[in-house]
């Protein structure tokens, strides 16, 4: 199967090419953030304050990487489970986000987002974290330092493998492999 490759910033254009269950490889850049930046992220916004990195067509990871070993750029860097930051993701949909990558289910409500704002979530492989590290080339803590692991970092990537989960037309790859794995 041939992965699509894809560069950041996400266009609309872009994300109207990508379909539930595509396997997708990455270049450019994408931001960190788990559950307590997401919790800063929020009270920024409903406080109107500016934020400390742009979202207008980014991705945001949901990762919380491990401190790097001599001569790497990063540690271990597996995705963490998405359905934790739902509550936030409206706002950053809102915001212009165009793509989440992360691992599990999304809820409804998320999925209904995606559509009404164009953005796609995407799974990275839950296991792989060291795998995942080997195409992240460079990083930078950009806000919440203080968060250590949770900090917001600028990731810089290449080839970086993920598969569509929620496309921006309601399509699921979860449940569409569910059904045909009943079908067997």
């Amino acid at each position: 199967m041939n992965a699509i490759k894809i560069t950041t910033p996400l266009t609309a254009e872009t994300v109207a090419t990508l379909h539930a269950g595509n396997v997708t490889h990455i270049s450019g850049t994408l931001y960190t953030a788990r559950d307590a930046a997401h919790r800063r992220l929020a009270e920024t916004i409903a406080e109107g304050k500016p934020l400390p990195l742009p979202l207008e067509n980014q991705i945001i990871y949901y990762v919380g990487p491990a401190p790097a070993k001599e001569g790497h750029v990063i540690g271990p860097a597996g995705p963490t489970t998405s359905g934790r930051v739902d509550p936030y993701t409206l706002p950053l949909l809102e915001l212009g986000v165009k793509g989440f990558i992360g691992k599990g289910y999304r809820s409804d409500a998320v999925k209904s987002a995606l559509v009404e704002h164009q953005a796609v979530y995407m799974a990275a492989v839950g296991g792989a974290a060291a795998l995942l590290a080997r195409h992240i080339i460079a990083t930078e803590v950009i806000a919440y330092a203080d968060l250590g692991t949770e900090a917001i970092r600028r990731l810089t990537v290449v080839d970086f493998p993920v598969i569509v989960v929620n496309d921006c037309f309601g399509g699921d790859a979860y449940q569409t492999g569910k059904t045909q794995y009943q079908a067997k």
